[in-house]
């Protein structure tokens, strides 16, 4: 069956960059939850600094746990999430995209950072009427605050090389499920071309 007929849109005059969970837990391929994700950092570096020229909202989530009770079944599920304990080098955000003042790191416990945390208020409060998702990984926390930025009404925009995964095919897969229905998967030329308008 073929995808549905669907409408390219363009980003608005004033995006939000959402980096989701550009941590070390994920960057570093060391880590049980990581994989070889320097490509996605210089990519992720390149729209950091187009945003922060323009003085457009930024904003981070991490993926943080307190205690055994949070996030249960998840955890339970994927074993490798109890790394990310509060106050470890797992949870802090790669040292090559740290966060600037009034750059906000919102903590989340599950998939997608609009779940339980205050990004939706935040983006509205910034006056955003578009985003821009990258991070990791695109078959779990990126495509689920995708799909959530839609359901919130926003534009979203994927710059393709700016979201990396563990698994090529998953990647590839939600990159296309993902144009089709919830976003505009771009190249990060593109998103960079686009900016020049915004404010």
């Amino acid at each position: 069956m073929a995808d549905l007929a669907r409408q390219s849109l363009p980003l608005g005059s004033r995006p939000a960059l959402v980096l989701i969970d550009m941590i070390e837990a994920f960057t570093d391929p060391h880590s049980p939850l990581g994989s070889d994700s320097d490509a996605v950092v210089a990519a992720c570096q390149a729209l950091l600094a187009a945003f922060r020229q323009r003085d457009l909202p930024v904003v981070y989530t991490t993926v943080v746990y307190d205690d055994e009770a949070q996030a249960a079944v998840f955890r339970r599920r994927i074993g490798a999430l109890d790394i990310l304990k509060r106050g470890s080098a797992a949870v802090k955000v790669d040292q090559r995209l740290v966060a600037r003042t009034g750059e906000p790191v919102f903590e989340k416990h599950f998939a997608s950072g609009f779940f339980a945390t205050p990004l939706a208020p935040w983006l509205r409060d910034q006056n955003a009427d578009s985003l821009v998702v990258c991070g990791l990984t695109t078959s779990g926390c990126v495509r689920a605050t995708v799909v959530d930025g839609l359901q919130h009404d926003f534009n979203v925009w994927v710059p393709r090389e700016a979201v990396g995964d563990r698994n090529a095919l998953a990647h590839t897969a939600n990159l296309h499920d993902m144009h089709a229905k919830y976003a505009d998967v771009v190249s990060v030329a593109e998103t960079l071309d686009a900016l020049k308008g915004s404010t």
